[in-house]
């Protein structure tokens, strides 16, 4: 069994297995991506999509911890000698899925508050015991953020719920996003996924996170009074 190393800074990543560096370079690539293309297509055209000054006032706080984040993660690829180009979705490095759904309103923004960020939390929950203590760090570094952009979404999905209108808006909401969301933990068997855990950067199948996540998704949508609908998974 191939022992797990415990690296501490991105210069000690020096002479160790390619596949554990190759490993790591393609979860911060993903990270920088994607952080960067959510604020685009979601975070920051919600603003204007915000109903009162006060909403407009904490999207643009989730908009800039977006790009925050990308930034972070940009900087951790350099020091780890990835070239900048490569971390932005103009490199070629397809963004997730979830983020083709096409935001028209705050209902649809405040349900991927509510939904796409939770799940982005047990992603982060699982490269908070990283192998790789930069990588670790960072994760335990944006997790309160990420925690604030759920909360966020419950929030507003709340207030919006105090009316038949929004509730109707929020569940329709729902109905059509939802479906993106499963297909975010990736193929439930994944070589990329073997790997990680192999090198102890991840800790869980991309089975076991899509399990857990729906069971957190369906109690928090059962706790609203809102619904899931039916999804056909991958097997």
């Amino acid at each position: 069994m191939t022992a797990v190393p415990q690296i501490k800074s991105a210069d000690e990543l020096k002479g160790q297995d390619p596949e554990y560096v190759s490993a790591l370079e393609k979860i911060v690539i993903s990270h920088a991506v994607n952080e960067l293309h959510g604020a685009r297509v979601f975070d920051e055209p919600a603003i204007a999509l915000a109903p009162t000054p006060y909403a407009k006032w904490l999207t643009c706080r989730v908009a800039m911890e977006e790009y925050g984040h990308h930034v972070r993660f940009r900087e951790l690829g350099e020091e780890m000698g990835i070239p900048g180009e490569k971390m932005v979705p103009e490199s070629g490095k397809r963004p997730l899925s979830i983020f083709e759904f096409p935001l028209e309103t705050w209902a649809e923004f405040c349900v991927i508050k509510l939904l796409a960020d939770l799940a982005e939390i047990i992603q982060v929950e699982d490269l908070a015991m990283c192998s790789f203590h930069p990588l670790r760090n960072l994760a335990r570094m944006t997790m309160p953020e990420e925690r604030f952009h759920a909360q966020f979404g419950k929030d507003f999905t709340t207030e919006m719920l105090q009316t038949d209108e929004g509730r109707a808006e929020i569940q329709d909401a729902i109905n059509r996003y939802y479906p993106y969301l499963p297909s975010f933990f990736g193929k439930p068997v994944s070589r990329n996924n073997e790997i990680f855990r192999k090198w102890g950067i991840k800790q869980r199948t991309n089975l076991e996170m899509r399990d857990d996540y729906i069971r957190r998704a369906t109690e928090l949508c059962e706790e609203l009074g809102l619904s899931l609908p039916e999804v056909e998974l991958a097997a």
